[in-house]
């Protein structure tokens, strides 16, 4: 059997994933070891993102709501008494928890900021370390293709000087097309990857304007002035208290 039909039958045999690697060689392997970390990254901040991400649920809608026509202690305590383990998880409950309970308790606006500023932060802190991930990836790998590139160029003239120049075009031209082909899977990795990181860092923003927005209804919400709210609280006690003077009133008249 000539060399030509050996070539030919172990490239049949060869799968397209081993013979990527037989034409790109060790920048290849690393080529499909970044495309797989970051197809597992973005799944992960897929699922994680769909859990832990904050959300406004129609509770938390009814419950700003609420905040807004009468800010009172029940509607943090209505949200932080979350019932399922997903809205447990969802951030935004115990945020906005916090906000209100600090503005009935009279906390100052300055640090009031600074600390929901800093809580705001550390609920998108975890989607960070996946986009810079994902971020790197498509920044790599075509610097990664080219480097495959150069590297087979440079094995295809290395080749050619050792043949005293007798090579002939379809072999200089095969060892172009090999070293080519790290250029062109570098490109397929980045591409995908730099328009999901974009998606994703816009995906972000809008989490935090949302955010923002919630929490600046929150503090900016008039509360009642402390004297108007001891008088609701004496007449609410006023009230509860007449009918039972009302009784003893009218037991002493009949005795």
């Amino acid at each position: 059997m000539s060399d030509s039909t050996l070539t030919a039958a172990s490239g049949a045999a060869l799968t397209p994933l081993q013979q990527l690697i037989e034409m790109g060689g060790p920048v290849m392997l690393v080529l499909i070891g970044l495309a797989v970390t970051g197809l597992v990254t973005f799944f992960y901040l897929m699922v994680s993102g769909a859990v832990f991400a904050p959300r406004m649920t129609r509770r938390l809608r009814s419950a700003l709501e609420q905040w807004q026509q009468q800010p009172a202690r029940q509607t943090p305590e209505q949200i932080e008494a979350s019932s399922g383990w997903f809205a447990r998880a969802n951030p935004l409950a115990p945020l906005m928890a916090y906000a209100m309970s600090a503005r009935l308790d009279r906390l100052d606006p300055a640090a009031l900021r600074e600390e929901l500023a800093r809580r705001s932060q550390k609920a998108l802190q975890p989607f960070e370390a996946p986009l810079k991930i994902i971020e790197v990836i498509a920044a790599l790998a075509p610097l990664l293709g080219l480097l495959g590139t150069v590297m087979g160029m440079m094995a295809a003239f290395s080749a050619m000087a050792a043949s005293t120049g007798q090579a002939g075009a379809a072999e200089l031209s095969g060892g172009i097309y090999e070293a080519l082909t790290t250029t062109a899977a570098g490109l397929v990795i980045a591409i995908p990857f730099a328009a999901l990181a974009a998606w994703i860092e816009f995906r972000l923003r809008r989490l935090n304007t949302t955010l923002n927005d919630i929490l600046v209804r929150i503090i900016s919400t008039r509360l009642p002035a402390p004297e108007a709210a001891a008088h609701q609280v004496a007449a609410t006690y006023q009230a509860s208290e007449e009918p039972a003077v009302h009784k003893h009133r009218v037991a002493h008249a009949a005795g």
